[in-house]
């Protein structure tokens, strides 16, 4: 009987150094309330190596193998139930599924899970792996902040960092599909042509207009002109995962009673807020974990948002993902399949695309 595979780590440290891929014990028929899944591809997510790494609030699950712990990663995936147990009559072999709670363990290639757990996609043509794989996470996030803080109109405005990212690039998308405009902050690459097909890419999703973090410092009255000028002093909304001072400069920018909305700190630098920009124009400093609003929320939500957000690709607003799939073959060894791991995270780490994986039972 095959036996399942999975990506795991026994201390935390580096990825890189500390992940490795182990195969499993053979997994048991599901019990009542359980389903067992295949699963198909499974992102590699900022948040998951933070976790790794011991610096995000969350718990990984674990599972014993000779005696050992060994914590299971990752967060997103889709599965197609291969198998239903006693008590489960919302699910069925062959549909497919989504986290609908966080740690779940999804880098792994099958598993047992409770079917309550888990948000059942409903059938679309439109629907590849990669996009099922990837909406569980930074679409729901963005909509979310899109909706959540303030009331935005058709030609309304948004600012953010990191609209490179994976949430970023799908507030981009689905601000337009609001008719929102957007304006959006990235890094500078190595040459100005790099930094300008960044643009130009950025553009092509939907962005209004395009600046750099590091063009916001060197000339910030002349940015905050800029953005003064394109949103008419009216920009109700900053959605910010980098912090620095980029953050600080861009949040001069803000009309009266806005809101400043943070969801990552990527730059690892500090969120500052000029007192005045509280005090007499009352913006609003919140935070948003779109883990929490899972938790806190029942499964018709979940399952209207995962709804909403079929909706969007169906329509064609909302595109794959920038990824790549790495494999996880099931004729490979460990020792070979984590060698396979580990040069795929080297090459992230020098500006490779989104990982998915797609593991294989040995």
């Amino acid at each position: 009987m095959l036996q399942p595979r999975a990506i795991t780590y026994t201390e935390k440290g580096a990825p890189a150094s500390v992940l490795r891929v182990k195969t499993l014990p053979t997994l048991a028929a599901p019990t009542t309330g359980q389903i067992r899944v295949k699963f198909l591809l499974s992102p590699a997510n900022p948040a998951d190596m933070n976790v790794v790494e011991g610096v995000y609030p969350a718990r990984a699950p674990s599972v014993e193998v000779d005696g050992t712990a060994h914590s299971l990663c990752g967060t997103e995936g889709v599965g197609r139930v291969e198998a239903v147990g006693e008590g489960v009559r919302s699910l069925r072999p062959s549909d497919w599924v989504v986290m609908g709670r966080s740690q779940l363990g999804t880098w792994r290639s099958s598993a047992l899970l409770d079917a309550a757990s888990v948000t059942k996609l409903p059938a679309s043509p439109a629907l590849t792996p990669v996009h099922a794989a990837t909406l569980a996470i930074n679409p729901p996030t963005a909509l979310r902040m899109l909706r959540d803080f303030t009331r935005l109109s058709r030609s309304s405005w948004v600012v953010q960092t990191g609209a490179t990212s994976g949430v970023g690039r799908a507030v981009i998308q689905i601000a337009r599909a609001m008719g929102v405009h957007t304006v959006n902050l990235v890094r500078e690459r190595r040459t100005q042509q790099q930094t300008d097909a960044v643009k130009e890419e950025l553009k092509a999703l939907g962005a209004t207009h395009v600046l750099t973090n590091e063009e916001v410092v060197r000339d910030s009255k002349r940015v905050r002109s800029l953005i003064a000028n394109w949103t008419q002093s009216d920009l109700p909304l900053f959605l910010n995962c980098v912090g620095g001072q980029e953050t600080t400069e861009v949040a001069k920018t803000l009309s009266e009673g806005a809101h400043l909305v943070t969801y990552g700190a990527m730059s690892k630098k500090p969120l500052c807020i000029p007192p005045g920009l509280l005090i007499f124009k009352d913006i609003k400093s919140v935070g948003f974990w779109m883990s929490k609003w899972y938790a806190k929320s029942s499964a018709e939500e979940r399952s209207a948002i995962a709804g909403e957000i079929i909706q969007l690709i169906e329509s064609g607003s909302l595109t794959e993902p920038p990824h790549q799939i790495v494999s996880i073959g099931g004729h490979q060894t460990d020792q070979q399949a984590t060698q396979t791991l580990r040069d795929a995270l080297a090459a992230q780490a020098n500006g490779g695309k989104k990982i998915l994986f797609e593991m294989e039972d040995s």
